[in-house]
């Protein structure tokens, strides 16, 4: 009798360990796949992608989400387009340009990171290079022709009256751009504030001789880089864009509480990385890109849908539109939590 309730009992837990292990699998298997594609190496500011991947927000949401690095904030658009990866952190200017210029292609962004954008002219007091935009009037810079800050010079030196004539642009590469500042073979560069500033203290330059120009804060009104999707993703699978988006605004929420700890994500990412950089490179973009006033008091991801028409008027200072595009083309605020999960502190 016993033998056979041992029997039974054995039988019953085989059955439920089996059904269990179904269950699981079923479970993983539902796990949609979601490539992602970041703007850059896995850097301080890539610290709310990397919470959310370590804390299980994606998988929570029913996403096996696989991020890589890029080698610019402009990649994760072609990445997209081409339907490589279904998501992507992009510039949202360059995706505007990238609309313009293939026609037919409906990729939007879904979810603003960058409430301003970190376009800067970074240079050196010693160089002549000072806060007044009058200053840089004659001088020599270091300006990349792929870099996403130098695009923007168009719209820097109309809203600022700037006659550039007499100023010269050298077309440097990415990994010299700093080291030339540093050694005083150009005046300024043109870059992200986060990226050449810590760059230039890297190099032994003294704090007190780097001046960064936030374009932001010389009447540059443009967004930076959001959350972009391909049509076809978000056509098929809304539910997965929406729960995305919760799970990354879930890692920009324990990032903003937490640097800190957020920075750590990254570092294990990066072999070469060094925390307390990163750090630093994390506040000052959640200071200066992310935490803006409006973000305070409007939530996080949204537009200003006014701003925004704004920023299309000033992009078309930089190239012709063949067709220029409506605030709904580019933006939809569809995805996005509600409003009461977005707050930041």
């Amino acid at each position: 009798m016993t033998s056979a309730r041992s029997t039974q009992a054995r039988w019953i837990r085989g059955v439920l360990v089996g059904a269990f292990a179904l269950l699981g699998s079923a479970a993983a298997q539902a796990q949609t796949p979601v490539r992602f594609s970041l703007d850059w190496r896995w850097e301080g500011p890539a610290a709310p992608f990397a919470v959310a991947l370590d804390k299980g927000y994606f998988k929570a949401e029913g996403l096996d989400v696989t991020i890589d690095p890029a080698a610019g904030s402009r990649e994760p658009i072609s990445r997209v387009a081409s339907g490589t990866y279904d998501v992507g952190f992009g510039d949202v200017n360059s995706l505007v340009r990238f609309r313009d210029e293939n026609p037919g292609t409906d990729i939007k962004a879904v979810m603003v990171i960058y409430d301003r954008p970190p376009f800067a002219i970074i240079g050196r007091k010693s160089r002549g290079i000072s806060k007044e935009a009058s200053s840089l009037q004659g001088k020599t810079f270091g300006a990349p022709a792929a870099d996403g800050a130098f695009a923007q010079w168009p719209i820097f030196k109309s809203v600022n009256k700037i006659d550039d004539s007499s100023m010269k642009f050298e077309n440097v590469g990415f990994p010299v751009r700093e080291p030339m500042l540093a050694q005083g073979e150009v005046d300024a560069v043109f870059g992200f504030s986060m990226s050449s500033y810590i760059n230039l203290k890297s190099r032994g330059v003294p704090t007190d001789d780097i001046v960064v120009m936030l374009m932001s804060d010389y009447g540059v009104d443009l967004y930076g880089n959001t959350i972009i999707v391909s049509p076809k993703f978000a056509a098929e699978k809304p539910e997965a864009v929406k729960g995305l988006l919760r799970a990354i605004m879930k890692g920009v929420q324990d990032t903003v509480k937490d640097p800190s700890s957020a920075v750590d994500a990254v570092i294990k990412r990066n072999d070469v990385a060094k925390k307390d950089v990163e750090l630093e490179r994390l506040k000052m973009v959640l200071e200066q890109n992310m935490l803006t006033p409006w973000v305070k008091t409007n939530g996080f991801g949204g537009i200003d849908k006014e701003r925004f028409a704004k920023s299309l008027d000033q992009i078309g200072l930089t190239f012709t539109y063949k067709a220029k595009p409506n605030v709904d083309d580019v933006f939809t605020e569809q995805f996005l939590p509600a409003a009461d999960q977005r707050k930041v502190n």
